[in-house]
C-alpha cells in the first residue's frame, strides 16, 4: 500500500515528515510581473525620464504584489530590489541605500523592545491591573482594554501583537467568563462588544504615536521627502494628542449604544483579574527593567532632541539596556522575525519612495493632479482627498501596502494645492491608521479579531463605517482647531 508522501510515520515514536507549505502562488505572480511590464513598455508621459518611468513600473508592481500576495512580503521586496538592479534602473548602492535610513532602525529595535513587554508578562500585567480597578461594568471595562493599549502603544509598533497577542486572550477569557461565546449564540453577552471596542481602540492607538504602528515611520519618511520638514517622535504625539483622546472617548460610548452588550455589570471580572495578578505574583525583576527601559525611552523620545540624541538613537539605548539587564537575550532578537521581516521590505519601499521622488515622478504626478484640483481652496482640497484616501482602504488589505501606493502621491497633490504640508502630511498619516475601522481585512489585526467569530461582517462593516464618519469629523474638526493652536497652519 503506497504511503503518500506529507503523512509518512515511522514506527511509532518515529518522526512525522510533513510537506512544507507552497509559499508561491503562480498566477498572482504573474499578474504582478505582467501589470509591472506594461507599465513599463508604455511611453513615458510628459517629460518623465525613462528611468523614472521604469523604476514606477516596478514599484506599482512591487504594490501589487503586496496586496495579492503571491509570495511573503518580505520575498517580493527582495525580488523588487533585485529587479531594479538587474534592470539597471537604479545601481547597487542605490537600491541597497534603505537599509542605511535610521527611520527603518527605529521600528525594527521597537519591534525589538516590544518583545520585552511579552516576554516579562508586563503587558498582560498592565492589562489585568486596569481591568482589576475599571471593570466593574462592561463599558468600564472596554476601557480598561483601551488604556491598556494606549499606555502600550508608543513601545509596541505591531498593533497585531499588542492586540491580539495581548488583550484579545484577556477578552476570550473575560468574555468566557460571562458565558458569551462564538457559535452558541451567546455572543453579544460581552464578547461582541468587547471584542470591537478593543479593535477599534487599537486602530485609534496607532494613529496617536510614530512607533505604535509599523507603516507610522515610513509615512513620515516620505512626508520628510516631500515637504522638507521633518516629524518627530514629539511632534507627531503632541499633534495627535487631543484628537486621539476624544477619539478613545468616544468610540466605546458610540459602540455602546450601537452595539450593546445584553451583561451591563461585570463584578466578576474584576475577581478574575485580581486572581490572574495573585498567580503572576509580585513584578519581577525583569518587570521592573522593562519597567525603567520603558519610561526611559519614552522620556528621551520627548526630549531627546534638547540633548541632541534622536528617536533612533533612543531606541537603540533601549535596547542596548534590555540586553544588559537580560531581559533580553540575543537569542530573542534572532527569533524576532516579524521585525527582521519588516527591515526588508520597509527599506525596499522607502529605497523606492526616495528615488521616485529624485527621479521627478513624484513631482510631475502633482504637477498633473493639480491641474484637475486647480479652482478650488486648499481646504476643500484638502478635506475631499483625504476623505477619498480615506475609503480607498475598502480595496485594501494592508496599512503599509495603502501608505506605499498612495501616501506620497496624495501629499504631494495637497502640498501642490496650497494645503499647509505639515497638516496634511499628519491628517494623511493619522488616517493610515484609522481606516482600519471600516473591514475585517483592512489590516494585520482586523482578521484576528473578526476570525473569533463574536462579530459578523455586516455588523463590522456597518459599524466601520459609523465610526470612520466620527473619525473624519473629530480629526477634521478637533483635530484641526487643535492643529492651529499648536501653530501647524
Amino acid at each position: 500500500m503506497a504511503i503518500p508522501v506529507g503523512k509518512l510515520k515511522q514506527h511509532q515514536s518515529g518522526p512525522t515528515i510533513t510537506k512544507k507549505p507552497n509559499e508561491v502562488k503562480f498566477i498572482p505572480l504573474l499578474v504582478t510581473l505582467a501589470i509591472g511590464a506594461i507599465i513599463w513598455f508604455i511611453n513615458p508621459p510628459g517629460d518623465l525620464s525613462p528611468q523614472a518611468w521604469h523604476l514606477f513600473a516596478i514599484f506599482v508592481a512591487t504594490i501589487v504584489g503586496l496586496i495579492i500576495k503571491p509570495l511573503p512580503m518580505g520575498s517580493v521586496a527582495v525580488l523588487a530590489l533585485t529587479g531594479t538592479v538587474l534592470t539597471q534602473t537604479l545601481t547597487i548602492d542605490q537600491a541597497l541605500s534603505g537599509f542605511q535610513n535610521t527611520t527603518i532602525w527605529l521600528i525594527v529595535i521597537a519591534f525589538f523592545i516590544s518583545r520585552g513587554f511579552i516576554k516579562t508578562g508586563l503587558g498582560t500585567r498592565v492589562a489585568y491591573m486596569f481591568v482589576k480597578k475599571f471593570g466593574k461594568k462592561t463599558l468600564g471595562l472596554s476601557y480598561s482594554l483601551i488604556a491598556s493599549d494606549l499606555i502600550l502603544s508608543p513601545a509596541m509598533p505591531s498593533n497585531t501583537a499588542r492586540a491580539g497577542g495581548i488583550l484579545l486572550p484577556i477578552i476570550r477569557s473575560l468574555s468566557e467568563t460571562y458565558g458569551s461565546r462564538a457559535g452558541d449564540g451567546t455572543e453579544r453577552k460581552v464578547g461582541a462588544f468587547l471584542t470591537k471596542v478593543a479593535f477599534q481602540g487599537d486602530m485609534i492607538t496607532s494613529a496617536m504615536f510614530l512607533t505604535a504602528m509599523a507603516a507610522n515611520p515610513l509615512a513620515a519618511q516620505i512626508a520628510g521627502d516631500i515637504t522638507g520638514q521633518h516629524i518627530s517622535w514629539g511632534s507627531w504625539a503632541i499633534a495627535a494628542i487631543v484628537p486621539g483622546l476624544l477619539s478613545l472617548i468616544l468610540i466605546p460610548l458610540v459602540i455602546y449604544k450601537l452595539y450593546p452588550p445584553e451583561i451591563k455589570e461585570t463584578p466578576q471580572a474584576t475577581s478574575m483579574a485580581e486572581k490572574k495578578l495573585k498567580e503572576m505574583g509580585p513584578l519581577k525583576k525583569e518587570e521592573f527593567y522593562m519597567i525603567g527601559v520603558f519610561l526611559l525611552i519614552l522620556g528621551l523620545w520627548i526630549f531627546g532632541t534638547n540633548l541632541g540624541i534622536n528617536a533612533t538613537t533612543t531606541a537603540f539605548i533601549g535596547l542596548g539596556a534590555l540586553l544588559l539587564t537580560q531581559v533580553l537575550s540575543w537569542s530573542d532578537i534572532k527569533k524576532e522575525e516579524g521585525a527582521w521581516d519588516t527591515l526588508v521590505w520597509f527599506a525596499v519601499l522607502v529605497m523606492m519612495a526616495t528615488f521616485l521622488n529624485e527621479l521627478g515622478m513624484i513631482p510631475w504626478f502633482s504637477d498633473t493632479m493639480q491641474h484637475s484640483v486647480s479652482g478650488m481652496s486648499w481646504m476643500w482640497t484638502l478635506v475631499i482627498l483625504s476623505v477619498v484616501y480615506f475609503y480607498s482602504h475598502y480595496f485594501f488589505a494592508s496599512n503599509t501596502a495603502h501608505v506605499s501606493a498612495m501616501y506620497a502621491a496624495f501629499l504631494a497633490v495637497l502640498v501642490a494645492a496650497g494645503a499647509p504640508p505639515l497638516v496634511s502630511a499628519l491628517i494623511l498619516a493619522v488616517f493610515s491608521n484609522l481606516f482600519g475601522c471600516l473591514t475585517h481585512y483592512s489590516c494585520g489585526p482586523a482578521p484576528v479579531f473578526f476570525g473569533t467569530g463574536y462579530v459578523t461582517q455586516n455588523k463590522w462593516w456597518s459599524l466601520g463605517f459609523i465610526i470612520s464618519i466620527i473619525h473624519i469629523v473629530v480629526w477634521f474638526g478637533v483635530g484641526g482647531a487643535w492643529w492651529k493652536l499648536l501653530g501647524l497652519w
